[in-house]
C-alpha cells in the first residue's frame, strides 16, 4: 500500500483538511500530513495548531499514491509558492497520478496548467485561476487523475470521493453508512 501526502501550510481550512484526512483513514490508507513551512506545527484559518507528520524537506514521496490539497487562505496560496511542492505536482500529473485539491486550492493546478481541458470546480471566485479547465458547478468533480472539490461543505463527499478511487465504491459506501453520511 502506498501512502497519501496532504500538504499543510498556515491558514489551510481545517475541516476540508481534516474531513478529508479522516475519511481516507477510515478507509485503510496511510495519509502523512506533510508541513511546507520550517515549522512542523501549523495554524489553520480559524486558529487551529496541528502538529503535522512530517516536513516537506524530509519526504521523498516515492510511495504517493495520491497527492492533497486542503483549500483555505493563506494556506493554499502558501501552497502555490512552494517550488517543491509544485514541481512534485508537475511530475505526478506528468505519470497519470492522482492529486486531489479542494475550495481555492484548485487554482494551484489551473496555475500550473494541469486542468487544461479537464472538468473541475473551486470556491466560488476562483474560477479565472483554473486556466483551460471547463468549470464545473458541481460540488465534487473528477476527471481522470484530478479530483476538484468547492470547499467545506462537501468536504465528507470529496473524501469519499477519494476512497471511492483509491479502494472502491464498496469502502466509500461502507464509510459513508458508518459515518451516517446522506441519511
Amino acid at each position: 500500500m502506498g501512502t497519501v501526502y496532504a500538504f499543510f501550510a498556515d491558514g489551510f481550512e481545517e475541516i476540508e483538511a481534516f474531513t478529508a484526512v479522516d475519511t481516507l483513514r477510515r478507509a485503510g490508507l496511510n495519509v502523512q500530513i506533510v508541513s511546507v513551512t520550517p515549522d512542523e506545527i501549523v495554524m489553520g484559518a480559524h486558529d487551529v495548531s496541528l502538529l503535522c507528520d512530517i516536513n516537506f524537506e524530509n519526504c521523498d514521496f516515492f510511495d504517493a499514491d495520491l497527492l492533497l490539497l486542503p483549500g483555505g487562505m493563506p494556506g493554499a496560496a502558501t501552497l502555490d509558492k512552494h517550488e517543491g511542492l509544485r514541481k512534485l505536482l508537475l511530475d505526478f500529473a506528468a505519470k497519470g497520478k492522482p492529486i486531489a485539491a479542494i475550495c481555492a486550492a484548485p487554482s494551484i493546478l489551473g496555475q500550473l496548467g494541469l486542468l487544461k481541458d479537464k472538468k473541475a470546480t473551486c470556491y466560488p471566485g476562483f474560477e479565472e485561476r483554473l486556466f483551460g479547465a471547463k468549470v464545473s458547478p458541481k460540488g465534487v468533480v473528477t476527471d481522470g487523475n484530478i479530483t476538484t472539490a468547492t470547499g467545506m461543505g462537501v468536504a465528507t463527499r470529496f473524501g469519499l470521493e477519494l476512497v471511492r478511487l483509491l479502494r472502491g465504491a464498496e469502502a466509500a459506501d461502507r464509510i459513508a453508512s458508518g459515518i451516517r453520511f446522506g441519511v
